[in-house]
């Protein structure tokens, strides 16, 4: 049985910088993308990072481009979200996703998914 669980999440204040880790479990991932979505209260699911299989190819959504970074360590089975200068409008539950053939921005192409972790930035 597949599972990612997430973790890292948290309260911080504006500014401050929070590391979300996903380990996965049940298959390797190594050949496949994985990827960070979000969602906030209200919204639609989002994209927020993705990673190749290799880890050469990163895709990251413009609104947390230059602040956020992903990463990965196949030999842990996991991926990383560096997150800093948060705002608060990153305030979200953010989803570990995996599986998908290459790395991608859309939620349709990941065959796995993590519980979520909340993340809340106080203005």
């Amino acid at each position: 049985q597949v599972q990612l669980v997430e973790s890292g999440g948290g309260l911080v204040q504006a500014g401050g910088s929070l590391r979300l880790s996903c380990a996965a479990s049940g298959r390797t991932f190594s050949r496949s993308a994985m990827g960070w979505f979000r969602r906030a209260p209200g919204k639609e699911r989002e994209f927020v990072a993705s990673m190749s299989g290799n880890g050469v190819i990163t895709n990251v959504a413009d609104s947390v481009k230059g602040r956020f970074t992903i990463s990965r360590d196949n030999a842990k089975n996991s991926v990383y979200l560096q997150m800093n200068s948060l705002k608060p409008e990153d305030t979200a539950v953010y989803y570990c996703a995996a599986g998908a053939q290459f790395s991608s921005w859309s939620l349709y192409d990941y065959d796995y998914w993590g519980q979520g972790t909340q993340v809340t930035v106080s203005s």
